[in-house]
């Protein structure tokens, strides 16, 4: 647990060195400091991204079934549990990408998807 925090800890430093870096390169180039999330991406570009996630685990989920089926001469019983584990995994992938749409960049634990 005294580690965890100490991880925590370490990344609140680590972003408070970012936002001061950033800020001191602001000052150099004449520019405000921006933060990490200020490339703008338009609605549309986040739900392509959202879709082509959902597409990805279930093309690989039907990949990796069929591929079993082929190997062990199965009926397609292992492809439909594996593409039922893709569209889980897609899923989980699409609902971690819109908890990022709503964070404040810089905040500890952003690579988590918490």
């Amino acid at each position: 647990m005294g580690q965890e925090q100490d991880h925590q800890a370490e990344r609140a430093r680590d972003a408070e060195r970012l936002r001061d870096l950033e800020a001191r390169l602001g000052e150099r180039t004449g520019q405000a400091p921006g933060m990490r999330g200020e490339e703008h991406f338009s609605q549309a570009n986040m739900a392509w991204r959202m879709v082509t996630e959902l597409v990805a685990g279930l093309a690989i989920g039907f990949g990796v079934g069929f591929g079993l089926d082929y190997l062990f001469g199965t009926t397609p019983f292992l492809m439909v549990v594996f593409v039922l584990f893709g569209l889980a995994a897609g899923v989980k992938t699409m609902l971690r990408t819109a908890n990022e749409i709503g964070k404040t960049p810089g905040q500890p634990g952003d690579d988590k998807g918490e």
